[in-house]
């Protein structure tokens, strides 16, 4: 029988990245652990109340760097109409998530379609549809080249070092001056806020991974001070650290 749409939740062990491409509308909610999307030459992080709205047939990569328990939504593209982009990711309100929830519940792949279940359905869409023209601004450029492909993966593996852009540059084989020019031309901003968000999205992975102190946290990805630690997390999610783990609580 035909669905205009489903849910389903489902739990994943840690795993590489993954090609992964439905021809649905695809609305993906981590409930614990964090996933991490790739596409067009950017990357989220994907922990609990966020959510990613996936258009239908596009192509995406997703690695899962700790085990994860997913809610998804799967649309018919004769159902709602298409997302505002290929790929969004945002922030969920209390109602988005309650509706999620109640999807879970009702309009599962294996019961019969009703009319409650789609009013459910039908307003879910039309919250996210709403909240994904607000995307998130925690995304990290992947690069083209292989020079700075090569620059962001080291410096995302040396987070909790004091890594200078000198060092950096001669690792990947250029000069300081044409590794600069790299990152403006291709990821639009300086290797130090790429760097600054590189530790924000890792601390928000390690923020949704369990109870970890905040402050082991901070130490963790690179930062020799709370207060610094702080500052930087509100300013690009606009809450603190404490504040944004408990969203991820029900």
């Amino acid at each position: 029988m035909h669905r205009p749409a489903y849910s389903f939740v489902r739990s994943f062990p840690a795993t590489p990245a993954n090609d992964f491409q439905v021809d649905r509308h695809y609305l993906l909610c981590a409930s614990t652990g964090a996933l991490r999307l790739e596409a067009e030459g950017a990357t989220w992080l994907l922990p609990p109340a966020r959510a990613a709205l996936i258009t239908a047939g596009r192509p995406i990569r997703i690695s899962i760097p700790q085990p994860v328990t997913t809610s998804s939504v799967l649309f018919d593209t004769n159902f709602v109409p298409p997302p505002p982009a290929p790929l969004t990711v945002f922030d969920l309100t209390p109602l988005a998530r309650a509706l999620v929830a109640e999807c879970g519940l009702c309009a599962t792949e294996d019961q019969p379609p009703s009319r409650y279940a789609e009013s459910v359905l039908d307003a879910l869409a039309a919250v996210t549809w709403k909240l994904a023209e607000q995307p998130s601004p925690v995304v990290v450029p992947t690069g083209r080249s292989p020079e700075l492909r090569r620059a962001l993966h080291l410096t995302e593996q040396r987070l909790a070092e004091q890594l200078t852009f000198e060092e950096l540059a001669a690792e990947v084989g250029l000069a300081p001056r044409s590794l600069a020019r790299r990152f403006e031309d291709e990821c639009d901003m300086t290797w130090r806020a790429t760097l600054r968000r590189m530790r924000i999205l890792r601390a928000i992975e390690e923020l949704a991974a369990g109870d970890t102190p905040v402050t082991k946290i901070a130490y963790a990805v690179g930062y020799t001070s709370l207060s610094a630690f702080n500052a930087a997390f509100r300013q690009l999610t606009t809450r603190s650290p404490t504040e944004y783990r408990a969203s991820f609580r029900p």
